[in-house]
């Protein structure tokens, strides 16, 4: 019975995020279409690629095993440190192996999840905010051509956030569960990113 209760409270807090994240999105909305889509192809843009999605919720999953200070500061860190990489790709400053470093984080990323691997905060804060720092310059690099900068950005900040706190959600979940699953999950995780790796 507890467990279906924080089952249902997971869910409901999930949608409550959902709704908070789609707000960007609404704001950019008023002026007219053409922000509404930059917004949306923004949010779509870490939904629809599974090397961005699986490195985002490695991050939730992996801040759980680290615990409750973790759960704050690495799904707050990779954000900022995506928009750091967002800016680099604005700038036109040329950054090596964009696709190699994303599949390298989700191998990296899934494998912590896989071993437990217990890093201090500070430096686990570091490992994601370099992988992260990719992650937004590849969005900045995949943007839809016309597309208005800023509310691109807000919509996949938006997803980002969005990710990391369901990677949270479902290592609250299992960690009071199963927490074979979890590293089971880590594994599909670095796997696939490694079949990324040589695609």
């Amino acid at each position: 019975m507890q467990n279906a209760r924080a089952i249902t409270r997971s869910f409901a807090s999930s949608r409550l995020l959902l709704c908070l994240v789609a707000l960007p999105g609404l704001a950019f909305a008023h002026p007219g279409p053409h922000h509404a889509v930059d917004s949306w192809s923004g949010f779509l843009h870490p939904l629809t690629g599974i090397d961005h999605l699986l490195a985002m919720l490695a991050v939730g999953l992996w801040s759980v095993q680290l615990g409750r200070k973790a759960m704050w500061v690495l799904p707050a860190v990779f954000p900022v440190a995506m928009l750091l990489g967002a800016v680099l790709g604005m700038a036109n400053v040329g950054l090596p192996l964009i696709e190699p470093m994303i599949a390298a984080s989700v191998i990296v990323m899934g494998a912590a999840v896989a071993c437990g691997l217990r890093l201090p905060v500070t430096a686990s804060a570091v490992l994601i905010s370099f992988f992260a720092i990719f992650h937004g310059y590849a969005h900045v690099a995949e943007m839809p051509v016309n597309s208005t900068m800023a509310s691109y950005t807000a919509g996949f900040v938006a997803a980002t956030v969005l990710l990391n706190f369901l990677g949270v959600r479902a290592g609250l979940w299992l960690a009071h569960t199963s927490q074979a699953v979890t590293r089971m999950s880590g594994t599909f995780i670095a796997l696939t990113g490694a079949v990324l790796l040589v695609v």
